[in-house]
């Protein structure tokens, strides 16, 4: 199962509330903004910015 289009649509950065863009075959949440990524652990978000880890280019 993956995360809903309504989730999709109200889920925004913790840290600068920017868009994410959802890399489903990854399970992951990118912030451009930020060049933070969220992993996405059973179908659920995890949306602290603690455990985010740094996007590399």
């Amino acid at each position: 199962m993956a995360l809903s289009k309504q989730l999709l649509d109200i889920l925004a950065c913790p840290k600068c509330k920017g868009d994410l863009v959802y890399k489903e075959n990854e399970q992951r949440l990118i912030c451009g903004n930020c060049k933070l990524v969220y992993l996405v652990k059973d179908d659920i978000p995890i949306m602290l910015i603690d455990e985010a880890i740094p996007l590399k280019d």
